[in-house]
Formats: structure tokens, sequence, C-alpha cells
């Protein structure tokens, strides 16, 4: 039997490796977490704070941006990181695990997970590998991301493709199905979205639109960044062709670490664009080389598994807390925010006002300062870091509240934007 040098590798990671990964797993739990209950509610979230060494000076409401790691990420990575050390081995044994808990997780199967740097590698992967020629049209949102619409001006640099956009209708989901669709052609190949803009923090309707364009026959891929951690996820039920997201945002794993789905009937259709000893298998040379069966084949070269355990560590924290608790907890702050804030004269709040569509974000508009000046003022006077939001002439600031975060925080971002309408 030819023993290939993926099988071989694999194994020296399990065998060589042998207690790696439970002795990572073993310490990436919370400590200490109590029992949830509704009475003991606040002492729950403090034992959660407790999990984060971040520091109370500033106050953190930019996990939107960054997302702060736990000390069990922490101990997982560098548990892992001194093992492989210790052996001087790759850990490319510990990926299959890994992503087996990642696609349970996901509601995905392991065939269809491709562990990416972040989730702007994932778009490029997709924007790069999809068969488009000139003319081909491809419809994304205007609140994209860089990391979300660079990949496809890229395309429209390299291959002629047609970029379209649409505003975002904060008032009603139809009405973002209705914009896409009166853009559709049929040189419409590709549509993409935010699952929930990094501007506002509109969630928007992917399932129905997922339901209307994948009809046409149009891939439907989404950036999931500002959603994966923050929202409960099942990828199979959501309906896209494609879904990439970081696990450094609100999963609160390692930085360089990220996600890739394909669904697997439609994995032949992204041409690998990256390709390596990983990627697929080549019995000697001169032969044809033969992609895994997986979107695993767009993984290629020697990765860092210390980060992916890590990324598994920050998973099984969400899921001791609760994935609905989880988006329970950061939408409850953001309404707080959100009720308060629309009542303050001198600010306009951006994000959509239904509960429905929008998560753990809110984002505010100044009448008399400019983002960065609003910034800042926030973060030097009142040690708030939140984010300012300059993209499509917004000219406002951005505060995310997770499971760090408190009532008391938002009391206090309250105040400082009420000082703000007088200091500013």
């Amino acid at each position: 039997m030819r023993l290939d040098r993926r099988t071989f590798l694999r194994g020296l990671g399990a065998g060589a490796l042998g207690s790696l990964a439970g002795v990572a797993s073993a310490r990436a739990d919370g400590d200490g977490l109590p029992t949830f209950t509704a009475s003991g509610a606040d002492g729950f979230w403090q034992a959660v704070r407790a999990q984060y060494p971040l520091l109370d000076d500033p106050l953190y409401l930019n996990t939107g941006g960054l997302g702060p790691v736990s000390r069990p990420v922490l101990a997982a990575v560098e548990t892992t990181a001194r093992r492989l050390q210790e052996h001087s081995e790759s850990g490319h044994g510990l990926f299959e695990p890994a992503r087996e808990g990642m696609a349970r997780f996901l509601g995905a199967q392991p065939e269809e997970i491709c562990f990416v740097r972040n989730a702007t590698e994932g778009n490029s992967i997709i924007a790069a590998g999809l068969a488009l020629g000139p003319g081909d049209e491809v419809i994304f949102d205007s609140h994209a991301h860089p990391g979300g619409s660079f990949p496809w001006f890229n395309q429209a640099k390299q291959r002629g493709v047609v970029v379209k956009l649409f505003e975002p209708d904060p008032a009603a989901d139809d009405g973002n199905l209705a914009r896409i669709l009166a853009l559709v052609t049929p040189r419409t190949k590709v549509v993409q979205l935010s699952h929930l803009t990094c501007t506002t923090g509109q969630l928007l309707p992917v399932p129905l639109i997922a339901e209307a364009v994948r009809r046409r026959g149009i891939w439907l891929h989404v950036d999931g960044a500002q959603a994966a951690g923050m929202i409960p996820l099942d990828l199979r039920a959501l309906g896209s062709d494609s879904y990439a997201f970081s696990g450094h945002k609100w999963l609160g794993g390692p930085h360089e670490t990220g996600v890739l789905f394909i669904r697997r009937d439609r994995l032949e259709e992204v041409a690998p664009t990256g390709i390596g000893a990983y990627s697929g298998e080549l019995a000697q040379l001169p032969g044809e080389l033969k992609y895994h069966g997986a979107a695993s084949r767009h993984e290629y070269g020697t990765r860092n598994a210390a980060q992916v355990e890590g990324l598994l560590a920050a998973v099984r924290l969400q899921e001791q807390i609760g994935r609905e608790r989880v988006a329970q907890h950061g939408a409850d702050l953001a309404s707080l925010l959100q009720e308060e804030l629309a009542a303050v004269d001198g600010i306009t709040v951006l994000t959509p006002a239904a509960r429905s569509m929008r998560g753990s974000i809110i984002t505010i508009r100044h009448t008399r300062a400019d983002a960065g000046k609003f910034f800042g003022y926030l973060l030097e006077r009142h040690r708030l870091r939140c984010r300012p939001v300059t993209e499509q002439d917004l000219r406002a600031v951005r505060i995310s509240t997770h499971v760090f975060n408190s009532r008391a925080d938002c009391r206090r971002v309250i105040a400082a934007v009420r000082a703000s309408v007088r200091d500013l």
C-alpha cells in the first residue's frame, strides 16, 4: 500500500503528539463558569468577563474590529505551540479533528470546511476561483468591508468582471431582496452579502435572498466576518453556496484564523488559486495532480496548528456559555444603547431599529462632529474604545457589545454620548 505524504504527516501528528489535542482541550474549557440562572445572571456574566485578560482601561467596545482572546484560548495556543516545538512537528495531524469540531459548530460537513487566515482570504478564494469572464456581473452591498469588496474589484481589473452595488434597506428585509433583484441580468453570476454589515450592524436576510438568487442559478457568497460568534450559525440551513469569516472577531480566536465554507455539491466550481502539498496528490513527476475532494484543497503549505487549536478553544468557550445566550446578551446590551441613544438630541442612530434586523452593534452619528473627532472624544475624554465609521461618508462611531461587556458599560457609553452633545 502506497503511503502518500498527506497520510504520513497526519500519522506523525496523531502518533508523535498523541496526547496533545487532549491536553489543549483540557486547558481550553472555561474555568469556573457557574450554571446560568436568570436570578444569577450578573454573577454568570462576571465569571465570563473573568475569562478575559482584557484591561478595563480603556473600556473595549470594538469586537467588530478585533475580538480579545480569552484565557482558555491563550492556554490552548501556548500548550500546543510548546508541545509541537518539543517534538519539532508541524501538527498537521491536528487539523482534521479541528475541522470536525468546527463543522459541528457551524452545521456543516468536515469536507466543506477550509481553514484560512481571515474572511478576506476566504472571500478572495471565492472571487478568484469562480469561472468568471469579461462582462460577468457580481452584486454586493455598498457597505461591504474592503476585505469583501476589494477581491471583486481586483477581478474587475484582472478579468473584466462588472461590479454592481446595492444600498442596504434599513427598513425591510423584502426591500433588500428587491434591490438585489432589480440589478440582476442574464450576466449576473454572483451575489455577495455582508451577513451583518461592518458599518451599521444591519443583519441582512441571507435565507430569503439565498432562495431567490440560487433559484436563478446565481452563486451566493456571504462575508460573515461580523456574524460568526455573534449569532448562532447553521450554514447548511442558511442556504449560501459559500461563507467566509474571521475567527479573531466575535469568536474570540487568535489572530490570523478564519474559515471558508463551500457547499460540497459546488466544490468543483471553485478552482484553487493557491496550491501546495496539502491540496492534492501526485504520485510522481511528471503526472496529473488530483485535488482532494474537500474544501481543504484550498489549504496549502505548513500552517500554524497552534492557532487552529486556539480557534477551537474559542468555539468550546462559546458552547459552554451557550450560543443563544451569547447572542441574547450582546443584543440586549445593544438594545439598551439603541433605546437610550435614540432619545439624545444631536445623535442619530444609524443601526436599524427593528431587533430582527440587527445584532450586537450600534452605530451612531453626532450632528456636530465627524467620525474622527467623535471617536477621539469618546476615547480621550471617557476612555471608551469604539471604532470610527468613515465608509460611505457615514461620519459615525460604531459600538460593539459582547460577552465581556455589561449594562454598566452601556451606562458609561450613554453618559459619555450625552456629554458629547454638550462638549462638541
